[in-house]
């Protein structure tokens, strides 16, 4: 433990050190559009809000796919303790845009402070929390430090790692450090077995590793506007005499893999549309000028451009927020960051929750438990493809045979349905017991 103290003073003198150069690098992404134009002050601890009279419980996620994780956690503890106030902290400006619409009344929202003392010392001095949760994956030496100096409670919900982030926390320079980290909560949540045993041969204190269950099987209510609704269940009439299927979070370079399934497909099934819902809203944009060039036509989402049938089979989606709807309109979903070896894989839960028969590539990542645990349910539930000649025969079979994708249909929405129960108490009794020390 004593090189880990030694280790962490190191950390702290860098950042301490570095700190000019950090603020002038924030100041260069809020120039570029990456950091919220008036609020980017908050990123160095420097509060837009005041913090109410009472105690307050501090859930920080980094980008999208964690806070949307924390939302059902955090709406059982506002209905549980509607005396506490709730201040959640993204990092991601696309992050905040769609959590926003997602939070309940009353919870607060601040960008999260950069990981360096003044950063943080100001934060934690400001808004005085009584108890830190923190999603995933964010081992921050100067703010979990600091907390535990403070006495506040630390909670790491839906704990993972990725293999890469193992393999260099367990290298003996930096496993002084985490091994120091860890002992520092009182609570970890690891959203798979495998991930409980990561964290156990990290050192973490076996008593503080809970299994509940992983949260991104807990799909939100969708809080999208009327209008909206309205607009996709238009999309949804529009298309009701094609084959539709999706394929949503998609990264760079996998639209092409997508693209060329789609222009094959459409020699079988002529009647067949692809959705697009790039990762990033302007990859979308990119993607349709692309198309249009080659003299194809594409709609696109965000200019509300109106789907024309027998003409058109293309949609792109260049909108964040909207997924879930949309997976409504198709019956097939095909989950990208999932095509290319550099990638890790995305969230299906969404997708199952909707009916939609589901399909992903080989490369999965920490979503490799997920895919395991829905095959184990029911091999239907979740087709993993490795190839695009194999993900190609995938959609042309269920395109072709309507009772065997019914079958993957009803398959995955039961699995999904018997994987989430229950994951939301189970969290919750853990925060109570170890966190809010209530028995």
């Amino acid at each position: 433990m004593e090189l880990g103290v030694l280790v962490y003073r190191l950390y702290r003198a860098l950042t301490y050190g570095v700190s000019p150069l950090i603020n002038l690098h924030i100041r260069w992404r809020r120039l570029r559009g990456l950091e919220h134009l008036r609020r980017w002050p908050e990123r160095f601890g420097r509060p837009s809000e005041l913090r109410p009279p009472g105690s307050l419980v501090w859930f920080h996620a980094v980008s999208l796919g964690e806070g949307m994780a924390a939302i059902p956690v955090i709406r059982r503890c506002n209905e549980m303790k509607p005396d506490m106030t709730i201040l959640m902290t993204t990092t991601t400006v696309s992050a905040f845009e769609v959590i926003k619409n997602q939070l309940p009344i009353g919870v607060l929202h601040q960008f999260a402070p950069l990981d360096t003392p003044m950063a943080i010392d100001r934060f934690l001095g400001h808004w005085k929390p009584n108890a830190i949760i923190i999603m995933e994956n964010e081992l921050w030496p100067n703010l979990i430090m600091c907390a535990a100096e403070l006495l506040i409670p630390l909670a790491l919900l839906n704990a993972r790692m990725s293999t890469k982030s193992y393999k260099r926390w367990s290298s003996p320079l930096f496993l002084p450090l985490v091994s120091l980290l860890l002992s520092k909560f009182s609570l970890i949540a690891p959203l798979s077995s495998l991930q409980g045993i990561h964290f156990q041969l990290l050192q973490a204190p076996p008593f503080v590793i809970n299994y509940s269950g992983d949260l991104k099987y807990v799909v939100n209510k969708s809080h999208v506007s009327n209008e909206t609704t309205e607009s996709i269940r238009d999309i949804k009439a529009e298309l009701s005499e094609m084959k539709v299927w999706i394929a949503s979070s998609l990264h760079r370079g996998e639209e092409e893999v997508i693209l060329g399934v789609h222009n094959m497909l459409l020699q079988s099934h002529p009647d067949s549309v692809v959705i697009l819902v790039p990762r990033h809203p302007h990859h979308g944009q990119q993607i349709a000028q692309e198309l249009r060039k080659d003299g194809q036509s594409v709609a696109l989402r965000s200019q509300n451009e109106k789907f024309t049938p027998k003409k058109t089979n293309i949609y792109v989606v260049d909108t964040l927020g909207e997924l879930r709807e949309f997976y409504r309109v198709a019956s097939i979903a095909v989950i990208g960051g999932s095509f290319s070896p550099e990638l890790t894989g995305h969230n299906m839960s969404e997708a199952a929750a909707a009916g939609c028969a589901v399909i992903t590539g080989c490369h999965v990542g920490h979503f490799s438990h997920m895919v395991k645990a829905m095959q184990q349910s029911n091999p239907l539930s979740v087709t993993q493809v490795s190839t695009k000649a194999e993900l190609r025969e995938a959609v042309d079979l269920l395109l072709s045979q309507p009772e065997i994708l019914k079958a993957h249909q009803r398959a995955s929405k039961e699995v999904y349905e018997s994987l989430s129960s229950c994951i939301i108490s189970n969290m919750w009794n853990l925060l109570n017991r170890h966190i809010f020390r209530e028995k």
